[in-house]
């Protein structure tokens, strides 16, 4: 059994460090031998890949990409927190709708380990194994489609994007540029930059370098929570740094539109309150409706959001909430939109509770 304690403790620093990876419940004892079997957590709204990307041909570019973006998201957050997976694949992980981005949670912690600092070589031979494990995983769903043969060397291309996607992530949040001392738009362009993807910075530090008029930048940052972490001081709601973002832009639009008819200044926190209460409530329930209550509320109502600034786009003028509440009740969403997801499937369900008295015979 002791694989499966180091197991548990991993999931626990997982959840320590608050990555996203499901919670530990418990370990099932075999009666007999040294099996056991670890539970855990229901992840509520989650997907397993095979149900998703059944519903998503290689054609759908787009909504493919973010299941694509979150893998790598999901890698860089485990390396920079000195987890080792090594065994990364579609089967291991769930997927989670977050606004108009998909979170990807690690499942199984069998293989990982936890270090101090990956080193170069680690990281690589994790996304090595990434490839191998997602690419079998994306041909596994061509089959079952009956995708094709010519469709394959794209299905390959798709695996190996998962590496750009990582390096380019990775290269914003480590690299350390040569900067001129003076240069103060570059540091806040690069800060910017870090909290559009969600990243707080920690400490920004400028290092002298050989030559007087130049330093070197570094930027340690925090974890992905930038946007999610505002939206709670404000408001009180705990949500994904995905959701957050959609709803502190609508926020913020709300709050400027109070202050132009009131030509007042207003306060953050009291525009919150108005929000919540004007806008935010009740758009949650009428957009959950629309969609059938399918999801969460939450997220319905960032579907909202995004259909209706598609829809005022192709129009030329705010089109209101009718017609995105229309478009989502009828399911004819722009085709790219992220709240198309919403109609892939209904996410992995909870397994319902066994009566005691139902068991099998002899158990207890």
């Amino acid at each position: 059994l002791e694989s499966f304690a180091d197991v548990r403790t991993i999931q626990r620093f997982l959840e320590d460090e608050g990555l996203a990876a499901v919670r530990p419940a418990g370990v099932v004892l075999q009666r007999t031998g040294d099996d056991a079997v670890l539970v855990t957590h229901y992840l509520e709204g989650s997907w397993q890949y095979r149900r998703l990307l059944m519903r998503v041909p290689a054609s759908q570019t787009v909504h493919r990409g973010r299941l694509f973006d979150a893998m790598a998201v999901l890698l860089v957050e485990l390396h920079r927190n000195g987890i080792y997976w090594g065994d990364c694949s579609l089967a291991n992980t769930l997927f989670m709708r977050d606004g108009q981005s998909i979170t990807a949670w690690l499942v199984d912690a069998e293989t990982a380990e936890v270090h101090r600092r990956l080193s170069d070589g680690q990281r690589r031979m994790d996304l090595d194994v990434m490839v191998e494990n997602v690419a079998g995983g994306l041909l596994d769903v061509a089959a079952r489609r009956e995708e094709p043969p010519e469709a394959t060397a794209g299905i390959l291309d798709e695996a190996r994007s998962i590496v750009d996607r990582y390096e380019q992530l990775w290269a914003l949040l480590h690299d350390e540029p040569i900067i001129g001392i003076e240069d103060h738009f570059e540091i806040e362009a690069r800060l910017r930059r870090l909290n559009e993807i969600g990243f707080a910075p920690d400490e920004v530090r400028l290092e002298s370098t050989d030559r007087s008029e130049q330093v070197r930048m570094r930027v340690t940052v925090a974890g992905r929570s930038f946007h999610a972490e505002q939206l709670a001081r404000l408001t009180g709601l705990r949500v994904g740094e995905g959701q957050a973002t959609i709803l502190l832009n609508d926020l913020r639009s709300f709050h400027t539109r109070m202050q132009q008819e009131s030509r007042t200044d207003i306060g953050e926190d009291l525009a919150a309150r108005h929000w919540m209460l004007e806008v935010f409530e009740p758009g949650c329930r009428r957009a959950h409706e629309a969609v059938g209550g399918r999801g969460g509320a939450i997220q319905a109502y960032c579907d909202l959001l995004e259909v209706r600034w598609l829809l005022s786009e192709a129009a030329g003028y705010d089109v209101g909430d009718t017609p995105a509440l229309e478009a989502l009740a009828e399911r004819r969403t722009p085709g790219d939109a992220a709240a198309n997801l919403s109609f892939v499937e209904t996410p992995t369900e909870e397994l319902p509770r066994v009566p005691r008295d139902a068991a099998a015979p002899g158990g207890d």
